[in-house]
């Protein structure tokens, strides 16, 4: 099994990365602000411990060749084969996965593939199967006797609509966003014709509608009501805004500004702030909010939705970012640095975010009344009151960690210990908001971490049920085909768990302890 590569070799496969932006990655230095009040109180230094320690939300691969399906060498030695699925969940774009809410199919982006991978799921046992022929894919130029897709260059995220009729991906070298009709019954994808906008591309791409602010895509989210598609650029530092037919799921990009936001307003888009090289993106449950994980700002962005147009406004007073150091404007928060894939729980409204640069998990809670988030306030302090007589308890400065708010690979002040969590990149939530699971790039490792469903906190389970991963790495349960970890679901009947490897070329397959 291959050792994933060093971080910077990874973001340097970016190869429509502009140099300035490189450096920006390197050096994120920022100043100025405020920060709100949480709706939900951490009680100064009490860490909030899940109750009872459980092998609930505990991760068992499936045994044998069920346990994973894989491209080339890898599936000789331990999983069963698969097609389509070079470098799948590639080390950008944290959304490469996707399940159907019917739990029937797996579809899986890969990059190197330059398709969409398409499995049969074993909705009692979990187990996925690729079907034979044009059902099994859909990549460019048919390869590997999959369907035809135009446009799909480089694909590195996908989502299924919430009626379960379409499957929609971007795709990092076409600057395009591809339409598939799903059929129910099989599972099967075929790409909507041109006129239905099959194709819509930030390029002059043959067959492809155009459209503004898709430079290098890199994340693509549909509403809950099914009214809206929004993609996350990583180049163009931008979100587009599409309106979805509900007969077919063709996509119309929102008209003037409110088609998209980007940094300074490019192309003719509302103007938006500390929105840097958008690497993922989430939109709350109730269709209110939609959050972004801006990498080269280190912030997360924080935008109200229009239900009725889809349109969205970045939140003002203070509210509408929240980063990782000092930014007039933005309220300030701690340990996400590089912040890269986000998850909003299920219950609640909290969001949790993973970050590069800080290997970090971060717990955000939502602010009573508004769409804002705030961290878990670190612990209160005691200070010399004025004159010198006597101490005080006063509240801990904006930005100071608290374990509720922050795990972290090895140490860092404040935070909680992260055991094998070393260039985090994908999360996920079980439905039931009880168990939260992250992929480390680095590690190859799937971490396991309970939440509180009162405070939103979450901890990573203890001892070797707190995280799946290769041989290598130690204090954790073996799995197998873990390489490059990068993007996970959990399954609608929270059954199961699925995640892409992509220097295995795999995806593996987990039972979720009940």
């Amino acid at each position: 099994m291959a050792d994933a590569q060093p971080m910077p070799h990874r973001l340097l496969h970016r190869s429509s990365l502009p140099l300035g932006l490189l450096v920006i990655l390197a050096l994120l230095v920022i100043s100025a602000t405020a920060v709100a009040q949480p709706s939900k109180q951490s009680g100064g230094s009490e860490h909030v411990q899940p109750p009872v320690e459980t092998s609930a939300g505990g991760l068992e691969q499936l045994p044998g060749r069920l346990g994973c399906l894989a491209q080339g060498r890898t599936a000789v030695k331990l999983c069963g084969r698969a097609r389509a699925l070079k470098d799948p969940g590639v080390g950008f774009g944290s959304r490469a996965i996707a399940i159907s809410p019917d739990g029937r199919n797996v579809y899986v982006a890969s990059s190197k593939s330059d398709a969409i991978a398409i499995f049969d799921r074993n909705r009692q046992t979990g187990a996925l199967t690729q079907p034979r022929g044009r059902g099994g894919c859909a990549a460019a130029k048919g390869a590997e006797g999959c369907a035809l897709a135009v446009g799909l260059i480089g694909p590195n995220s996908v989502a299924v609509s919430p009626d379960g009729r379409n499957v929609y991906a971007t795709s990092r070298g076409g600057s395009s966003l591809v339409t598939f009709a799903r059929n129910p019954l099989t599972g099967a994808l075929r790409q909507l014709p041109p006129a239905a906008a099959g194709c819509i591309s930030g390029l002059p791409f043959p067959g492809c509608t155009p459209a503004r602010a898709l430079k290098d895509p890199d994340v693509v989210v549909i509403s809950a009501d099914g009214k809206n598609v929004y993609v996350g650029a990583f180049a163009g530092s931008s979100v587009a805004s599409f309106s979805r037919a509900a007969k077919g799921g063709a996509l119309t990009q929102l008209p003037g500004s409110a088609g998209c936001v980007a940094e300074g307003g490019a192309e003719g888009c509302a103007p938006g702030i500390e929105i840097g090289a958008i690497e993922g993106m989430a939109i709350s449950e109730g269709g209110g909010a939609l959050y972004t994980a801006a990498v080269a700002s280190s912030a997360v962005g924080i935008f109200a939705r229009d239900r009725s147009t889809g349109a969205l406004s970045q939140a003002g007073g203070g509210i509408g970012c929240i980063t990782n150091a000092p930014v007039s404007g933005c309220a300030l928060g701690y340990e996400f640095e590089g912040v890269n894939a986000l998850a909003v729980s299920p219950q609640g409204g909290d969001v949790y975010a993973t970050s590069l640069f800080s290997n970090s998990l971060t717990t955000f809670n939502p602010l009573l009344g508004s769409i804002g988030i705030s961290q878990p306030p670190g612990p209160e302090q005691q200070v010399q009151k004025e004159g010198g007589k006597g101490k005080e308890t006063v509240p801990a400065p904006a930005g100071t960690p608290s374990p509720d708010g922050c795990t972290v690979y090895l140490r860092s002040a404040g935070c909680a210990f992260g055991v094998a969590i070393q260039a985090p990149e994908g999360l996920a939530l079980s439905p039931d908001g009880t168990s939260l699971y992250v992929t480390a790039f680095q590690t190859g490792a799937i971490d396991v971490f309970d939440r509180n469903l009162e405070s939103g906190f979450v901890a990573q389970k203890p001892g070797p049920r707190g995280c799946v991963a290769p041989r290598k790495v130690h204090g954790c349960t073996l799995g197998r085909a873990l390489a490059g970890a990068g993007s996970i679901v959990v399954s609608p009947d929270g059954r199961n768990v699925y995640s892409t490897a992509s220097l295995s070329n795999a995806v593996d397959v987990f039972r979720r302890i009940e």
